[in-house]
């Protein structure tokens, strides 16, 4: 198959952009001019015309719950006045199955072909929504790498309650018991996830400045004092280091976020493991530097920050409100941040969430030029990869790579972030299949 005549941003660390592509299997055989390409073709060989269309890699939402996702579709929890968030969704295998492949379905129909599932495991197997319990990890292994998959999954296991507390005892039991076995290029479980804090909007972050009806949040990790929970967060951030997981840690306030980085630079960085951050919101510059010093990540959800801003103007100062989501400090920099939606919260159309941070950086006197927007796509793309231990085979259109590509019916980048979200997604390819085609479907 071979995809010749438009423009194809591979993303690559050179920002490199090519005119044609060729795929053999489920690999990337060739990238370059359209010349370079034809030398691939062969009589039998499909060939797409791109002209006037974008190549990109397959997008990757590095924090989406796609269970829960399927099982509430299409509504959202910032977009729907529906009740029922929290009622019983998931009661059997058969609706495990229909959920996941409800959000496979849609998430290709937006060039969807990687995410992480961000919280499954024991915490939550008497849990409200049946959206996070062991059995979905059952579920999960059971379909990969089956025919019906249409995205890569990356999952991190959580030991505690999703968006509530934890036990060290807990923690300690769920890391001793093995995660399912897969093919890692379609179920990968590198670590795992802590819910360190609440969100400042409920005044349930962990912050150094007091809310403005008094109090700072608390830590989640155990039920003692605050120098208990401490103690106990950071030896859970220590026990899954030590073992070789990843630790990716739902951090909103400024003194969580410190404590989490203050844990990952006395064990020596994050370089190997790729710990990181979710969420951040009330992440100081300082914390940044840090952050980058340290080799960790940082999860964003740009839709979350502007359906949230007013709420979170209530809670806490204006000179807090002024430091929060600092985007301008967050792309770019050499620094491991990625772009997320945390759906179905807000929408996984990542188009969206591209838009919405581009937005959020000309509100800091950022242009967003070109080269800008070459960044919030590689913060859906290339970074995420990185994020999930995988950059050495997806995330660019890189030869030997995976063939994971979307294609969009016009360049974005000669249009704008701004319009992004009016741009049609016509295709979708994941291990070089077609999962979406929209003069298809």
């Amino acid at each position: 198959m071979a995809f010749l005549g438009g423009t194809v941003h591979v993303l690559d660390e050179g920002r490199r952009v090519a005119q044609a592509l060729a795929v053999i299997g489920d690999t990337i055989a060739a990238v370059g001019s359209k010349s370079e390409v034809e030398g691939w073709i062969g009589p039998e060989t499909k060939i797409i015309s791109t002209e006037g269309r974008a190549v990109l890699p397959g997008i990757n939402d590095a924090h989406l719950h796609a269970v829960w996702y399927g099982a509430q579709w299409p509504r959202l929890m910032f977009e729907s006045s529906d009740v029922g968030w929290h009622s019983r969704l998931l009661c059997s295998e058969q609706d495990r199955i229909a959920a996941i492949r409800k959000a496979w379905q849609e998430l290709a129909r937006l060039g969807i072909t990687s995410y992480t599932e961000p919280g499954i495991g024991p915490g939550e197997d008497d849990g409200e929504t049946g959206c996070f319990g062991t059995a979905v990890l059952e579920t999960y292994a059971s379909l990969a790498g089956s025919r019906e998959q249409t995205a890569r999954v990356t999952l991190l296991r959580l030991f505690g309650y999703l968006d509530g507390p934890s036990s060290i005892d807990d923690y300690r039991r769920g890391l001793e018991t093995p995660a399912p076995s897969a093919d890692s290029r379609w179920l990968s479980i590198p670590g795992v996830k802590i819910f360190a804090d609440g969100i400042p909007p409920m005044r349930t972050a962990w912050t150094n400045e007091p809310y403005r009806d008094g109090g700072h949040g608390a830590l989640l990790t155990g039920d003692g004092n605050e120098q208990e929970r401490l103690c106990d967060f950071r030896t859970m951030v220590s026990m899954a280091h030590e073992r070789g997981l990843q630790v990716a840690v739902h951090a909103t306030g400024d003194r969580t976020i410190e404590e989490f980085i203050s844990v990952v630079e006395k064990l020596g960085g994050a370089e190997r493991l790729g710990h990181y951050v979710i969420h951040g919101d009330l992440i100081t510059r300082e914390q940044i530097e840090r952050l980058k010093s340290a080799r960790m990540g940082i999860a964003l959800q740009p839709l979350i920050a502007d359906q949230t801003a007013d709420w979170l103007a209530q809670a806490v100062s204006e000179a807090t409100v002024k430091q929060a989501w600092p985007m301008d400090k967050l792309v770019g920099h050499a620094l491991n941040a990625i772009l997320s939606s945390d759906a179905p919260v807000a929408s996984p159309d990542w188009r969206r969430v591209i838009a919405s941070a581009a937005l959020q950086l000309e509100r800091r006197d950022v242009v967003v030029d070109e080269g800008i927007l070459t960044e919030l796509l590689r913060m859906y793309t290339a970074i995420p990869a990185i994020q999930d231990g995988a950059a050495d085979w997806k995330g660019t259109l890189e030869v030997g790579k995976v063939a994971d590509i979307c294609v969009l019916e016009h360049d974005p980048l000669a249009i704008g972030a701004s319009a992004l979200p009016n741009i049609e997604v016509d295709m979708t390819m994941v291990g070089g299949r077609i999962v979406h085609d929209r003069a298809v479907n």
